[in-house]
């Protein structure tokens, strides 16, 4: 009886969650370019502060039915019986000041669309338009955060952001593509690298 043969993956993923497996090998560190999907991972990142992003992976779906289907113009516009509902929604992470900040991150997120044209075009200048590729070995290669995700995080203050410190920031930059922080050996390394 052969053994079927499994790709080499980055160290971070649970092995026995299917979910978390999928989101590794096919969305995580691959490059967006748009603002709704960009939009979506800020608002993941900032529930993830602090807990583990499998919870909040488990989850995407309920934050989805909750925040409009990550349509930052409709969640710019959520009112306290917005706040109020989200609060009681069993399905996302209560926490009062994360859906605050995702309802004002959404409004923040307009203004820097007025600015830039895209968010995508703002978000992208911070790498120079083009993903950072690290290399990354083992798990005690991984740094907090790279300067560029501080830089890129005082600027998001500065501009009234909540909740989008140097370690969401960095780790929304390996999310959305802007650093391709897959391990040398992993599979999806040099897929990405394409």
């Amino acid at each position: 009886m052969s053994r079927k043969k499994f790709p080499r993956r980055c160290p971070w993923p649970v092995l026995d969650d299917p979910l978390y497996l999928e989101y590794h090998d096919r969305e995580w560190g691959v490059p967006v370019h748009d603002d709704r999907k960009i939009y979506e991972f800020i608002v993941l990142e900032v529930f993830q502060a602090g807990l583990s992003w499998r919870c909040v992976l488990h989850k995407r779906e309920n934050f989805r039915k909750a925040f409009a289907g990550f349509d930052f113009q409709k969640v710019g516009k959520f009112g306290v019986h917005d706040l109020d509902r989200l609060i009681q929604d069993a399905g996302i992470i209560r926490n009062r000041m994360k859906i605050e900040a995702t309802i004002n991150n959404a409004q923040r997120f307009i203004e820097v669309r007025r600015e830039f044209g895209t968010f995508a075009k703002y978000m992208w200048s911070w790498v120079d338009g083009k993903p950072l590729f690290h290399k990354h070995r083992t798990l005690k290669d991984y740094k907090p955060y790279i300067p560029e995700a501080e830089a890129w995080a005082k600027d998001l203050k500065r501009r009234g952001f909540k909740f989008l410190g140097p370690t969401v920031i960095y780790a929304h930059m390996q999310a959305v593509g802007m650093v391709n922080d897959h391990v040398v050996d992993c599979f999806r390394y040099r897929e990405v690298m394409r």
